[in-house]
């Protein structure tokens, strides 16, 4: 990171030291801002975010180590080095425990507190890595490469590819299982941004009241659950990305907010009352259509505005099935290891490029993934592919099996053919019924209760 995006807050109450400590931090291309006194330091420290703190032990009123406490309570990765006379050490070291990065003792040469500086910032650098690991890991677990290359998919790869380095929001559109996330992750690694942390946040998966609590954090005892004081997603993913999948979630409660947040980049955590800033770049993503949620008054026009300055609408499947094949070699040789690498017979793909997807890829994913375990040799078949209603009878002419079930378009109620094609979803993926939800693109409480109405049992 350049130093001159790198804040530093500097606390003494000698005016000349001040002042010496604040030519040598400038010269260095740090952002420096300065406080006489403890209590001007907690003031300064409510209306700007620092990265370090270099705070002196005595000070008349509010001393060092009432500083330090109100910085370790309220803004985590804060790094703080202790500015303290030889005789404070003992009162230094206590700070230490307390969480001060390091103490230097007065007088001190430049290149011993600038090694220490550099040493809390790699400091903070590697906290704020360590909790956007998870989503790191998340974000690496997608695909490294991007694979496709229909003309619709190269159309949409090729605006966000111009995209990408500017800091404008993006709402990405597309049906469930089209890879969202992947062209959000694409955005981020070919964007400025691309070495800080990048944050993904599923607003379906996570209930109305807890939301505001994972966007923008928390203060100890803001509910009753609130014993720690927690930073939010916006506060961890500062200079880098934040992807707000399934966005059309977010209830009209949490909405003003989130607009705020756009408008301004300021924000406050829940049971705060001090605004509190982030740099953060939104990506965005939703399977609904937002203008007919605006229309039926679930979304607000101007949050809509704010979040689609530019809009990357994903084809699904069906309208890419040229590069079915593709995808199948992908997942083959980079998703599944086996002892013996799995291929697919031409009859086998056949049947696969017939299918429509109404899971699209992750659907596509799964199936292939069954069946490359299911295979009794290195060959997938078309026996191995197991396909939900509308694909029994194509089972039957490419593969003579006596298997039949509803077809599309027959004289046979609605209710059997959803019936059927449920149960052939689940059938496909082992009876995940998360993944199944995804793929026919309800909720699980939805699909929980067509189990039930249709008294649907595992074979």
């Amino acid at each position: 990171m350049a130093k001159s995006s790198i804040s530093i807050l500097a606390v003494d109450d000698e005016e000349s030291f001040l002042e010496l400590l604040t030519s040598l931090l400038q010269q260095e291309g740090y952002y420096v801002h300065t406080a006489p006194d403890g209590a001007s330091a907690i003031n300064i420290l409510q209306t700007l975010p620092f990265d370090l703190v270099l705070l002196d032990v005595k000070m008349p009123r509010i001393d060092g180590v009432e500083v330090l406490k109100f910085i370790k309570d309220h803004y985590l990765d804060t790094q703080v080095i202790m500015l303290t006379g030889v005789h404070d050490v003992k009162i230094a070291v206590e700070c230490m425990r307390l969480g001060a990065f390091h103490y230097v003792t007065k007088p001190y040469s430049a290149d011993e507190l600038l090694t220490v500086m550099d040493r809390a910032l790699e400091r903070k650098r590697l906290l704020i890595q360590n909790k956007a690991l998870k989503s790191e890991l998340a974000r690496y677990a997608l695909s490294s490469q991007i694979v496709g290359q229909s003309k619709s998919f190269l159309e949409v790869l090729n605006l966000a590819s111009r995209v990408a380095p500017t800091d404008s929001t993006v709402l990405i559109q597309g049906p469930s299982g089209t890879g969202k996330e992947l062209i959000a992750n694409f955005l981020h690694s070919n964007s400025a941004r691309k070495d800080q942390p990048f944050m993904a946040l599923n607003c379906a998966s996570i209930p109305e009241t807890l939301l505001e609590s994972e966007l923008f954090g928390h203060e100890k005892g803001a509910f009753t659950d609130a014993t720690a004081t927690k930073q939010g997603l916006v506060e961890i993913a500062n200079n880098g990305t934040l992807f707000l999948d399934e966005v059309g979630e977010v209830s009209m409660i949490i909405q003003p907010k989130l607009l705020r947040f756009l408008q301004t980049g300021e924000y406050r955590r829940v049971g705060g009352n001090k605004n509190m800033k982030s740099d953060v770049r939104i990506i965005s993503a939703t399977n609904k259509d937002l203008r007919r949620e605006v229309a039926r008054g679930r979304f607000r026009e101007d949050l809509l505005y704010r979040l689609n300055v530019i809009t990357l609408q994903i084809p699904p499947l069906r309208e890419r099935k040229d590069d079915i094949p593709l995808l199948v070699q992908h997942f083959l040789k980079n998703r599944f290891h086996s002892r013996v690498p799995k291929r697919i017979d031409q009859k086998a793909l056949d049947l696969l490029m017939k299918y429509d997807w109404p899971g699209n890829v992750r659907e596509l994913e799964n199936v292939i993934e069954r069946a490359a375990i299911l295979s009794r040799d290195e060959v997938i078949r078309v026996d191995d592919i197991a396909l939900p209603i509308g694909t029994r009878s194509m089972y039957e002419s490419f593969a003579g099996s006596g298997t039949s079930g509803p077809r599309i378009g027959s004289a046979v109620e609605l209710e059997e053919i959803e019936k059927a094609h449920i149960r052939g979803v689940l059938d496909s993926v082992s009876w995940n019924k998360n993944t199944a939800a995804k793929i026919l693109g309800i909720s699980l409480k939805t699909l929980y209760t067509k189990i039930q109405r249709y008294q649907l049992l595992p074979d």
